[in-house]
Formats: C-alpha cells, structure tokens, sequence
C-alpha cells in the first residue's frame, strides 16, 4: 500500500523527547533525594551514595543526549547499559527488604504485584532506548 510510515514510527521522534527528557529528570532526582535511592541499592554493594549519584549522572547524561541526532546513539547505548547496570536495585526492591521510610508514600506503600511488574517494565525500557541505537533516525 506505499510506504508511508506505521503509527509508531511517526510517533518515534516524539517519543525520543519525552524519553530523554525522563531520564534527565529522574537522574536529576538523585541528587535531590539521594538517601531514597540509596535505600535501594542492594546491601552487597559498595559505596552506595557514589552509586546513586554516578546513575544519576548517567540518566541526565544520556537522556540530554539522547535529544540531540549527533548524539543520539551513543547515549541510546548508554541508557541501555545504564538500565542494565540499576536492574539489580529493582529486583532488591521486589524480593529484598529495602528500607523505604524516607521514600514518597506512594513508593512504601507500593503493592508487591507494582514492584515486580516493574522486572519486566525495564525490557520494555532497554527496548525503547535501543530503538535509537540505529543509524535511521526521523
């Protein structure tokens, strides 16, 4: 029928916005409210306030540069590695026993069914971030 684009590729660009826009806020949250990011990291690692603040600069790192095509790709990866490298606090959250006291309501009162639909929720995150790892673009 012609090559006119399907419904999710005219939404691409769009969608790359509010992605890169995201992850610039939530990496900007590290270091507004470290401590209840730092209650999620789990117990086996070290340094925990220097993990929060080095994913927070990852996540507004490459979230701003994913905004921009000279950039794109490089920091598409990066959020893919960056969601690959905090998977470990999201599973801590759902089997562990994170103290989320200082956490927003909304967060320690959280369902376990929400923190465990939050496992697979981060596929679907690598794959929106590596749909702008390729070279077309808009």
């Amino acid at each position: 029928m012609g090559d006119s684009p399907g419904p999710l590729a005219r939404l691409r660009s769009p969608l790359r916005y509010a992605m890169g826009l995201t992850y610039v806020v939530a990496g900007v949250l590290h270091f507004v409210v470290p401590d209840a990011y730092e209650r999620v990291v789990p117990p086996q690692l070290p340094a925990k306030r220097t993990l929060v603040y080095l994913t927070g600069v990852m996540e507004a790192g490459f979230g701003l540069g994913v905004l921009f095509e000279r950039t794109r790709r490089v920091s598409a990866w990066g959020l893919v590695v960056t969601l690959l490298a905090v998977f470990p606090a999201n599973v801590y959250m759902a089997v562990g026993d994170p103290d989320l006291s200082g956490a927003p309501e909304f967060l320690r009162e959280a369902p376990d069914a929400a923190l465990w639909a939050r496992l697979p929720l981060q596929a679907v995150l690598i794959a929106w971030a590596w749909w702008y790892t390729g070279e077309d673009e808009d």
